[in-house]
């Protein structure tokens, strides 16, 4: 049987250390490389396709979130396997990413390895403390949404902003004044709890209230 090819990405030299010592006792898996910034995961993941990626959630720069979302994007069969020492609030946009598994690294070695394992055979594994978290967080944005009220004016005007269309090419867009877009803005800031165009656009994407595409 083939060895599971990992990659480990982590900004700790020690946490490195101690996976990649943990893994290799095992005869059936096989250490790729190590890298200490999502962006090195990225790169690594283009060239070497492994099987899996233990990714850290938080590390500066490119984090573990925008890493696995491009990984995912770009190499579908990639099984990423997150890895956090709390019940992270990123938890929610890690699964919406695309990983495999999320645990905590206060894992047993034993129970990592059958992670690994597990998810190579196509299965989700979500550590219990953290499920806890992300069926509490899911219900919390669900009833957010729901909460959520925009006129079918606000909804163009949210459309054109996460394209990038300032308030003039709106008004000429939707044959109405500045102004007009302007007040517009102001009642979906006001709905969204959000303080600015960035903000809002941000918040839209991640919740699936409008689309980025043409």
């Amino acid at each position: 049987m083939d060895k599971i090819r990992v990659l480990i990405a982590d900004d700790h030299v020690l946490v490195r250390e101690g996976l990649r010592k943990l893994l290799e006792l095992n005869e059936n898996i096989e250490i790729v490389t190590e890298v200490g910034d999502g962006q090195g995961a990225i790169n690594i993941a283009r060239k070497e396709k492994p099987d899996v990626i233990l990714m850290d959630v938080n590390m500066p720069g490119t984090d573990g979130i925008v890493a696995t979302r491009v990984i995912k994007k770009e190499l579908p069969s990639i099984h990423v396997i997150a890895l956090t020492i709390y019940e992270d609030e990123e938890v929610v946009e890690m699964v919406r990413a695309g990983v495999s598994a999320y645990v905590l690294k206060d894992v047993a070695g034993s129970e990592l390895i059958d992670t690994i394992n597990r998810v190579m055979q196509g299965e989700v594994v979500i550590h219990p403390r953290v499920a806890n978290r992300l069926v509490r967080e899911l219900a919390r944005n669900d009833k957010k949404k729901n909460d959520i009220r925009l006129t079918k004016r606000e909804k163009d005007v949210l459309t054109l902003l996460v394209k990038g269309h300032t308030n003039k090419e709106m008004a000429e867009a939707m044959f109405i004044s500045e102004k007009t877009v302007k007040n517009h803005l102001t009642n979906i800031f006001r709905k969204l709890g959000v303080k600015d165009r960035t903000q809002a656009a941000v918040y839209c994407l991640k919740n699936n209230i409008v689309s980025d595409e043409a």
